[in-house]
């Protein structure tokens, strides 16, 4: 997706070099991803070593950094570290933009390749690892915990479905498609609230989760499978992360052998079918505020990335989707 760049080439140039001593030979700005508040580039070096690049906008979070310490220190593979600057940082903050510089891996993301049978387990293996991991009280207290917020929800029961767009405009045509299956997006915010109120009364473990690990968020090559974007750790249930796994986010991995190859990985578990259902239930619903929210509320001039969004929003609803998935995972608990 392109939209306009955050930072000048000139500016990006200009903190590579003050922040962590590069000189830059090529800058490519990379359009991937569906986080319109996050912009990627790939930059080749004087010495032709390559860099890949994360500009959110975000302030610059020490806890993060803290927690990204944490890990390395854990011993956890399969994880693209960054790289710290001169000052001994995981990243830095340049114009209220955080800037992150990773080594480049020549990888597809999880949506552009399939994991084979050993990257499935190994993928059980590292969620593991993580599940199970100890995080000191320092790294404890400000680490994020589950509040199952109902601000998704809240702003679903208050929307807008008469909102005027212009009859030609893909907001007009989200909208359509939102009111011919509204049915089905009342059922998933009502199985959620309802999901909500029960697994809040359960006394269920909170562990270290990533929180977001989608197959767009791995990085695969022929050796190894990597887990990226890491901006938002969760103390929460492990469903908050094992729902991504037979999910069908971006209709990939939805498959039962894949399944059972990831938890042959991750070895013998109970699962929360409630739990799991909720997290598959919420996930939607922001989802659909979100893309709501670029397409209509505030939306962007680049008539490109209006597209795939609108795209990405319909993929939702088809067979072995997420909607699918979602529904049937509360059918089944």
């Amino acid at each position: 997706m392109v939209c306009q760049p955050f930072l000048t080439n000139q500016e990006l140039e200009q903190c590579l070099y003050n922040q962590y001593g590069l000189s830059t030979s090529t800058i490519q700005r990379i359009p991937i991803g569906a986080d319109l508040n996050a912009q990627v580039y790939k930059v080749t070096s004087v010495d032709q070593l390559a860099y890949f690049i994360k500009i959110k906008k975000a302030v610059t979070d020490k806890d993060l950094y803290i927690f990204i310490s944490a890990l390395k220190e854990a011993g956890i593979e399969s994880i693209i570290y960054p790289l710290k600057t001169n000052s001994g940082e995981w990243g830095c903050k340049i114009k209220e933009l955080t800037f992150t510089v990773y080594p480049f891996i020549d990888g597809k993301n999880g949506f552009e390749q399939r994991l084979s049978n050993e990257q499935w387990i190994l993928l059980g293996k590292t969620l593991r690892q993580l599940h199970e991991l100890k995080l000191s009280q320092d790294v404890l207290k400000d680490l994020k915990k589950e509040d199952y917020t109902d601000q998704w929800r809240k702003f679903m029961r208050t929307f807008n479905r008469s909102i005027k767009c212009q009859t030609d405009s893909l907001a007009f045509k989200l909208l359509k498609f939102i009111n011919s299956h509204w049915v089905t997006i009342e059922q998933l915010i009502i199985q959620s609230e309802e999901l909500c109120k029960k697994i809040q009364k359960q006394n269920e473990t909170f562990v270290v989760c990533h929180s977001d690990i989608h197959a767009g968020n791995l990085i695969i090559t022929d050796h190894s499978v990597n887990i990226v974007d890491w901006d938002e750790p969760l103390m929460a249930p492990k469903e908050r992360d094992l729902m991504f796994i037979g999910g069908g986010v971006g209709n990939v991995w939805n498959n039962q052998y894949e399944e059972e190859l990831f938890y042959q990985g991750y070895g013998e578990i109970i699962i929360n079918k409630e739990i799991l259902a909720y997290y598959r239930h919420e996930r939607i619903i922001q989802d659909i505020v979100e893309y709501f929210q670029s397409l209509i509320l505030e939306p962007i001039s680049d008539s490109k990335t209006e597209q795939i969004l609108y795209n990405h929003f319909l993929a939702m609803f088809e067979p072995k989707g997420v909607v699918d998935i979602a529904l049937q995972t509360y059918k089944n608990f």
